[in-house]
């Protein structure tokens, strides 16, 4: 079983930055696809971002796309999410997610294991 548990969120104002992390739990971390994903307020959930197993791609929506950076710390079970020149459409429920299909996670269909999310609020 894989836990996943987000944190980092926030309140920040209209073009700062926030980091979150996942710390993941289990042995095999290194074989998951992890992803983060959003969901805000009378919204459906949306992906956001995504990396492989080994860190060496990555993947992100068009709406984050230069603004945000996903990474992985192998050795620590690790996940990142640095968020740069927010904006308050970014407002929502972040979730991080692992399957062990990267294609899963960018379909984001069926996937694995969820956490239970991390809140980020934007202010304009």
């Amino acid at each position: 079983q894989v836990q996943l548990v987000e944190s980092g969120g926030g309140l920040v104002q209209a073009g700062g930055s926030l980091r979150l992390s996942c710390a993941v739990s289990g042995r095999t971390f290194y074989k998951y696809a992890m992803g983060w994903f959003r969901q805000a307020p009378g919204k459906e959930r949306e992906f956001v971002a995504a990396v492989s197993g080994s860190g060496g791609n990555t993947y992100y929506a068009d709406s984050v796309k230069g603004r945000f950076t996903i990474s992985r710390d192998n050795a620590k079970n690790m996940v990142y999410l640095q968020m740069n020149s927010l904006k308050p459409e970014d407002t929502a429920d972040y979730y991080c997610a692992a399957d062990s299909s990267i294609g899963t996670m960018l379909r984001n269909v069926d996937i694995d294991y969820w956490g239970k999310g991390t809140l980020v609020t934007v202010s304009s």
